[in-house]
């Protein structure tokens, strides 16, 4: 098995969150990945939040888990984080599961995640990415406020395990830059199966392709 795309899914949740977003000048990320995470049918969403942290995201990721029917997750660092983000989602009549600790730590009890959201402005972003615990069918990793990142030596293929694979990544210019990756699901090594796997990176957009051959 793998994720499916379904655009009809994308539609509805993009023009929900384009509803639930209405009072937020900057709202074109939530759309975005509200858009993605419920055409990827994912069943289990997972961002990472911290106070003064854009909540509109938030907002759009919770309607994609309703349209999806899967489980939207926020790992939050402390109690002071968690009352802010309850105080400002639930303006918006929507209900998050709240994680609080270290998101490192918070990983460790999360299996199986389809879609993963981490803010660039946390230190620790890239070790999140590594240790998340990806599932079977493939996964789509979300890294916004990417503009402010220090681009020296971030590379995806370096942040996921053996076992997975990129199919495609790519730096979108929405909100403060979004870089996103999808990771296909991922396979055992088939006995007699010969073809490989060929990488071509687009040098004029710089993303990254992956062909069985």
């Amino acid at each position: 098995m793998k994720l499916i795309w379904s655009p009809e899914t994308a539609s509805k949740a993009y023009i929900d969150t384009v509803k639930s977003c209405e009072t937020f000048s900057e709202s074109s990320v939530a759309e975005l990945v509200s858009a993605m995470a419920a055409g990827w049918n994912a069943t289990l969403i997972v961002e990472t939040w911290c106070q003064g942290g854009d909540i509109a995201t938030s907002i759009g990721l919770a309607v994609a888990s309703h349209h999806t029917g899967g489980r939207h997750i926020c790992i939050v660092p402390d109690e002071e984080s968690r009352s802010d983000y309850n105080n400002a989602i639930t303006k918006s009549g929507l209900l998050v599961q709240v994680i609080v600790g270290g998101a490192i730590e918070a990983m460790e009890g999360l299996d199986g995640i389809d879609f993963l959201v981490v803010d660039c402005k946390q230190d620790e972003y890239e070790r999140i990415l590594r240790v998340a615990k990806l599932g079977q069918r493939g996964a789509v990793l979300v890294c916004k406020n990417a503009s402010s990142r220090d681009g020296l030596g971030f590379g995806w293929r370096s942040l996921v395990d053996g076992k997975s694979r990129i199919v495609r990544s790519v730096f979108l210019p929405v909100g403060k830059g979004l870089d996103i990756a999808h990771v296909g699901a991922k396979t055992g090594h088939v006995k007699g199966d010969k073809r490989k796997w060929i990488k071509h990176i687009d040098t004029q957009s710089g993303e990254e392709f992956v062909i069985r051959k």
